[in-house]
């Protein structure tokens, strides 16, 4: 408690209520497959809508699995899962993809050099190297990492220029303005005569600023190699100019000309949109305003977030011996440089196009891929451990993961995915998951692919939905996994968790699969299969809400994801009462915190009962909590819900009746 130890006024703050609770989100979702592009072990980053989607992770065209053996063409079904998840009306969606490379290795070790086997590398990445020990590649894997990049030489305007010498009125000494150490510059002598020392007719040099003893401050040297001499040291004048040997008389027919020159790099999409980065430099140790600034700093191979590597999607690597003037000349061929001294001579026809190949989309990733794994050394994960430090995700799926379930050996993998993702689920307590069933299933298949779980944590939904095919202009069937997480976002955004997310139009859909009637859905939906259903004059619709749960308790989607819901808001909102003192006024706080929450859930419709002290009860007294409770810390609250379950068999009992009878 404060102390009061001098006379005066004291005004403090005080709380007469107690604390509050929010609701969490119940409709962020996270898909986890292959795509065509994208990071692989970065932390999954927020998707909001399907244009974001494509500028991380690729676009929609197939996947083409080991090209080099037996081609396997597959469609991109986590992009049509998110498709479908934001035109359903879902919000926020993380990815993580999965990638297994050529040579079946996993995680791959991208830092390895990676080997060309036929026309593909097997790491995945797409490369081209521009010349002398100077590297070009994809940032990730895949096909869509087979573009082109333009590399363009800019030359900037003359900055040599003078400046008064300290204590000598009217002297003037060489200066460049904006010059910076490390810079590549080219030094044209216009006052020399042909047969000069060679760099005297336009040559490119690299700057090093270094202290001057004469003047106690700060000159340049300019060096035709990368590895200059050190300051004061003898070299040939051949390949050391110093600025005190530049022109600088303002007659243009007799002054040098030092202009800076710097990299343009140009990303241009299979779709033509292109990305441009100005002004690079070439030495890889380039600083500038105390950061890295070259060309090889901001295209390096490990970048720190997903956010860094989705605005840099190419890598540059060199041999650790090249400089920048190296770098400047394995990537420019002699002609381009020669044309620097030609005013008339285009950007275009100074650039060097590269065509990156050899990306490929790898193997079809199996449930290793799918579990992940942790890197200890770079604090990074795969598969689904990526979402395991992700909060907000409420929603799981794997789009795409039972396809070919009944026509190959896939089978076992996909059984060992699901289960991955239900324990996923399960594990992480608030989340749910949602089940594909496989593509072209029977009946009497999809009842034995639900006989093999039992989760509280996860539903099954049967049969695939037909759309249109944004690609081919044909009709395909999808899994539903997609369609189902944007209807509960939907559902919970235009009404509430507590409701079934059933009975709710399928807005993509042209049809499904296989057309369900009423005497099918009878056996499906005892057994915990959601089915997709249509209904003359009301279209396509999804029409079931339970889990694969042999608990009875536990039977209804909505129930499993509403005391979700409430569980974790309940944990949220009462951290604040950890390290408590534990005694009457803390157990008292926490009961009208829980209650004032509970309540407000009633008077929403969300709890059975009409009256609060039937719709839910908190107790947090000496009844819940023995001394051996206390004594090692212990807080316990008992919470008792009456949770509102789906009218799943809406029933009317009609009979005749007369006016002379009794009802």
């Amino acid at each position: 408690m404060p102390e009061y130890l001098t006379p005066g006024v004291y005004v403090e703050e005080v709380s007469f209520r107690s604390k509050s609770i929010e609701g969490v989100s119940t409709t962020t979702t996270g898909f986890i497959g292959p795509t065509r592009y994208g990071p692989v072990d970065l932390e999954p980053d927020v998707i909001t809508s399907v244009g974001e989607f494509e500028r991380v992770y690729g676009d929609r065209q197939q996947l083409l699995f080991d090209p080099n053996g037996s081609p396997s063409q597959m469609h991109n079904y986590l992009w049509h899962a998110a498709r479908a998840f934001f035109e359903e009306g879902g919000k926020r969606l993380y990815i993580t993809r999965v990638f297994r490379p050529l040579n079946g290795e996993y995680p791959p070790d991208f830092s390895v050099p990676a080997t060309k086997s036929g026309t593909f590398y097997n790491d995945g990445h797409a490369r081209a190297d521009l010349g002398s020990g100077v590297h070009v590649r994809a940032r990730f894997p895949g096909a869509a990492g087979n573009i082109r990049v333009r590399f363009t030489l800019r030359i900037g305007q003359n900055i040599l220029g003078e400046s008064p010498v300290p204590g000598s009125p009217g002297t003037f000494k060489p200066s460049v303005a904006g010059l910076l150490d490390k810079d590549i510059v080219w030094i044209n002598d216009l006052s020399s005569p042909i047969d000069s020392p060679p760099g005297s007719t336009g040559m490119l040099y690299q700057a090093e600023r270094y202290p001057d003893p004469d003047t106690k401050g700060w000159s340049w040297r300019f060096h035709l190699h990368d590895r200059s001499p050190s300051p004061g040291s003898s070299s040939d004048s051949s390949e050391v100019r110093d600025l005190s040997e530049l022109v600088f008389d303002p007659n243009p027919q007799h002054s040098d000309q030092v202009r800076i020159v710097s990299l343009a790099v140009t990303v241009i999409q299979d779709d033509g949109s292109t990305l441009v980065w100005d002004g690079l430099a070439f030495a890889p140790d380039h600083i500038r305003d105390g950061l890295p600034d070259s060309a090889m700093a901001r295209f390096a191979p490990t970048l720190s977030n997903l956010e860094q590597a989705r605005s840099y999607p190419i890598v540059l690597t060199r041999d650790s011996f090249l400089g920048g003037l190296d770098i400047l000349q394995a990537i420019f061929p002699q002609p381009i440089i020669e044309s620097l001294s030609d005013p008339t001579v285009s950007d275009i026809d100074r650039s060097v196009d590269v065509f990156l190949d050899g990306g490929n989309d790898g193997l079809r990733p199996g449930a290793t891929d799918y579990e992940g794994a942790a890197d200890p050394n770079k604090t990074t994960k795969t598969g689904l451990m990526a979402f395991e430090d992700i909060d907000d995700i409420s929603i799981i799926a794997a789009p795409g993961s039972t396809y070919r379930y009944e026509t190959d050996d896939y089978r076992s993998e996909a059984n060992t995915i699901l289960n991955l993702v239900i324990a996923h689920a399960a594990r992480m307590r608030y989340r749910i998951a949602v089940l594909d069933s496989g593509d072209g299933q029977s009946i009497a298949q999809v009842r034995a692919l639900r006989a093999r779980f039992d989760s509280t944590y996860a539903a099954l939904y049967y049969p695939w939905v037909r759309v249109l095919d944004p690609v081919t202009r044909q009709e395909i069937h999808l899994p539903p996994s997609g369609f189902v997480a944007g209807i509960y976002a939907r559902n919970d955004r235009n009404r509430a968790v507590y409701k079934a997310p059933a009975n709710e139009v399928v807005s993509l859909a042209i049809g499904f699969e296989q057309l369900l009637n009423k005497a099918q859905q009878e056996v499906l939906n005892p057994e915990g299969v959601n089915c997709f259903r249509f209904f003359e004059g009301r279209g396509f619709r999804l029409w079931g809400a339970r889990t694969i749960s042999s608990d009875p308790e536990w039977k209804y989607v909505n129930l499993r994801r509403y005391f979700a819901y409430l569980e974790h808001s309940i944990d949220r909102g009462t951290q604040w009462a950890v390290f408590e003192p534990n005694g009457e006024a803390l157990w008292a706080n926490v009961r009208r915190t829980i209650e004032d929450f509970l309540l407000n859930e009633w008077q929403n419709g969300a709890l059975l009962g009409d009256k609060p002290e039937k719709a839910y009860f908190v107790r947090c007294d000496r009844s819940t909590m023995t001394q051996n409770d206390l004594d090692n810390g212990r807080l316990v609250c008992l919470i008792g819900v009456a949770p509102l379950r789906p009218a799943e068999f809406v029933i009317f009992r009609i009979g005749q009746w007369t006016a002379d009878s009794k009802r």
